[in-house]
């Protein structure tokens, strides 16, 4: 393809066009150069397709901490690997991720997307993920560039970081990335630093980004993210998302022709958009492969289940895991209803979620006996089947005439970004599902004047949307509820008028006072040889748009462990979270499994990890601490300071409750002699001798740490060996000299200082002079 032939044939108008979306997730064709229409979709760990809810049926993947927990560049190339056939499978040319933000706070609501706290470790996952999706000619666009660390006031804050923390700590997996897997498209974010926004940050942009990295692909915005016209293009931004509209189209044709925007830079925003487009073969009919592995089929939720199992972390255990128990009790909301992705553009809709409690039940049969817990929302999920049957969703024009009707999984869907978008109204209808008959709690979530019809009986209300902010109306909807006995075969109908961005029922049984959950998960943990308590959060706290407030677990879930713990012979405890909570009852208990969000294989990916078929070998990727004394997220007038400079996470930390880089295993190690190099005047290499002392195979991540005189201490290298019990070896570890410099107007060289080769940074094994040979 002759890129600058093509770009000589577009008028200005025709250029500027290519330069905003035409849809939600798609850009413009241009038939005079023979250009295709380009698809996109939100997807770090799954392929959602081109609708908010309810689009296609898609792989969803363990989240990113989990999979890095793992702390394996193949594991995460097998990750790309399996995202390209997926988003080839949907016919897509450009995946929206990696998420390569940092974990600068535990109150970060987004952080389950992002991979760690780390930079080095970060960007080391990101490229092996990048290179791996594009080797199949998919598009990767590591995100949000840069400095977006946490969610609140996310459209208008300020981050306000020195050269110092940006260069070594925000910009640094970005560089890695860019350099080392050279991705075709950036995503810009949509906060901004140090008073300009990122859209429009020629600094970084142009001159970091683009100039001082090379980087020769397309910036796109952060989906409404861009605010400016003139500013923003000359800025460095090449691709307005999503459209139409916006502040481009013909108001960049004004700033060109008024003198404000060079078309040079237009045509430069072009070729990027056209390098891209021939990238991924989107000039002319791109040939995608057919007889993909299904989303449920056997090698995929093979893969899957390992993903997630082999990354879970043991954080503590007196010797009950892995199970082997007679009689195993298994406790809590999360075990029935496991939470197995994030909230926000994360989200899609899986072929199936197995529950802890259908996983360990297959696993164990009539061993497992299973106690619902306490509550841990505040807000209701759309009900699906189990609950409902026969959902239906249909819209209408202003004329009462049917538009479409579709069957739904679950009784919700987007009334903007799908196939309801623009509908005069929405009705959604399904018949509960009920052996006899029970009073329950229904209603509407979402926005708009609704009429909602319970077996006959006929309620009116209205949910407002105040002030217009579309986090709120995709992620935290309003809602109405009352009390209602039904029987076998009612219907529950709801029809919204006026409706904003995501729609549904709400149908469940009425919730149970904690004493009485409680109570009954006391009673049977007292008849087992062992109990099994699953705690954690869910897509009210780990989701885009929002951060934590606390990191306390929601509702009783703190004084059901302490109970259960009181009750049962042995306790162990099941994290279904992926980022740290508080653990008051962490003494109580025998055993702690972190299981992050496990993708829609959950259940058996617990059950594995917790019976020792597959072993959860993960390391931490986020210190955890003992309690709310973390850094904050909320901006104050309109800024936040990251006024802590470098010192986030375990370079800060002093008397965590985990460490960064935390995890037992199943099995002992024992650390021998070591020896490093230098290359280039930088430790090149660690070597290490290491045996596998416990009783079972086992798989250990060697880390090495680099503790300057007048720096914070850093992860510098790390390696994975497998070996069987008993088995010894030479571990070789490289490492980076990307993170053995400080910024001071310019890299310097760090010299100096002593290098620590640890299990963790709570389990240091050896001790080096960082100037021995």
């Amino acid at each position: 393809m002759d890129i600058e032939k093509a770009i000589a044939q577009l008028t200005l108008a025709r250029k500027v066009r290519l330069l905003t979306g035409s849809a939600l997730f798609a850009l413009w064709p241009e038939p005079e150069i023979g250009l295709a229409r380009l698809k996109m979709s939100d997807g770090p760990t799954g392929v959602r397709g081109d609708e908010l809810r309810g689009g296609r049926i898609a792989c969803v993947l363990p989240n990113a901490t989990l999979l890095a927990q793992h702390w394996d560049l193949a594991l995460a190339r097998e990750v790309g690997d399996v995202l390209a056939d997926e988003a080839a499978a949907q016919q897509v040319h450009v995946l929206l991720g990696p998420t390569i933000n940092l974990h600068r706070s535990p109150l970060g609501g987004r952080l389950f997307e992002a991979y760690s706290e780390d930079p080095l470790l970060t960007g080391a996952l990101a490229a092996a993920y990048v290179q791996a999706l594009q080797d199949k000619g998919i598009a990767a666009t590591p995100k949000h560039y840069v400095a977006n660390e946490s969610e609140t006031e996310r459209r208008t804050a300020s981050m306000a970081v020195d050269a110092k923390a940006l260069r070594e700590l925000y910009l640094l997996p970005f560089e890695i990335v860019v350099e080392d897997a050279a991705p075709w498209a950036i995503m810009a974010a949509y906060n901004n630093v140090n008073g300009v926004p990122a859209t429009e940050h020629a600094e970084l942009l142009e001159g970091v980004l683009k100039g001082e990295w090379g980087f020769d692909g397309l910036v796109m915005s952060d989906w409404f993210a861009t605010s400016s016209t003139a500013a923003s293009a000359n800025g460095g931004l090449d691709l307005a998302m999503p459209g139409p509209g916006g502040p481009w189209e013909d108001k960049l044709v004004a700033a060109v022709e008024a003198g404000e925007v060079a078309e040079s830079t237009i045509d430069d925003h072009v070729r990027r958009l056209l390098r891209l487009a021939e990238r991924v073969d989107a000039f002319g009919e791109r040939s995608w492969p057919t007889g993909l592995p299904a989303p449920d089929s056997s090698e995929r939720r093979g893969q899957l289940r390992r993903f997630a199992a082999g990354g879970m972390t043991v954080l503590t255990n007196s010797g009950v895991l892995p199970l082997n128990a007679g009689r195993v009790t298994l406790i809590g909301r999360h075990a029935v209803d496991t939470v197995a992705q994030g909230g926000g553009s994360a989200g899609l809709r899986p072929p199936h979620v197995i529950s802890i409690a259908d996983g360990l039940t297959a696993a164990l049969g009539d061993r497992v006996s299973v106690v619902d817990g306490v509550e841990v929302r505040l807000r209701h999920t759309a009900p699906g089947a189990g609950v409902l049957r026969d959902i239906r969703a249909t819209t209408f024009d202003a004329s009462g005439a049917v538009l479409a009707t579709r069957q739904l999984d679950v009784a919700e869907l987007a009334a903007y970004g799908g196939w309801a978008q623009g509908a005069a109204a929405i009705e959604v209808s399904a018949e509960v599902v009920l052996d006899e008959p029970a009073r329950l709690l229904v209603g509407v979530r979402g926005f708009g004047r609704w009429t909602l019809d319970v077996a006959g009986e006929e309620h009116n209300t209205r949910l407002a949307w105040a002030d217009g902010i579309v986090e709120e109306a995709l992620l935290k909807p309003p809602f109405w509820t009352t009390e209602a006995t039904l029987a076998p075969g009612d219907r529950i109908t709801a029809r919204v008028r006026e409706a904003a961005a995501l729609v549904g029922l709400i149908t469940q049984p009425v919730p149970r006072p904690p004493a009485d959950a409680i109570g009954a998960a006391v009673r049977a943990a007292r008849e087992a040889d062992v109990a099994v308590v699953v705690v954690g959060l869910t897509d009210e706290q780990e989701t885009e748009g929002f951060d934590k407030t606390t990191l306390a677990l929601p509702g009783e879930q703190d004084a059901l462990v302490a109970a259960v713990a009181a009750a049962a012979p042995r306790t162990v405890v099941v994290v279904n979270a992926a980022t740290p909570v508080l653990m008051p009852w962490l003494s109580q208990v025998d055993a702690v499994l972190w299981a992050g969000l496990p993708g829609q294989e959950a259940g058996d990916a617990v059950a594995a990890a917790l019976l020792g078929h597959i072993e959860p070998a993960g390391r931490l990727v986020t210190t955890f601490p003992r309690n709310d004394d973390v850094l904050p997220v909320v901006p104050a007038d309109g800024e936040l300071p990251y006024s802590e400079g470098t010192a986030i996470g375990y370079r800060g930390a002093t008397d965590p409750l985990f460490w960064f880089g935390h995890g037992l295993g199943y099995t002992t190690w024992s650390y021998g002699s070591a020896h490093l190099s230098t290359v280039d005047g930088a430790i090149g290499f660690v070597s290490v001798a290491l045996t596998n002392t416990g009783e079972r195979p086992g798989r250990e991540v060697v880390q090495i740490y680099l503790r300057p005189s007048d720096e914070p201490v850093r992860l510098i290298g790390w390696a994975v060996a497998d070996l069987a019990a008993g088995e010894s070896t030479l571990v070789e570890v490289a490492c980076s000299p990307r993170v053995q410099r400080v910024w001071q107007d310019g890299w310097q060289p760090l010299t100096g200082g002593e290098v620590l080769i640890a299990r963790g940074l709570g389990d240091v094994r050896v001790t080096l002079p960082a100037d021995q040979e």
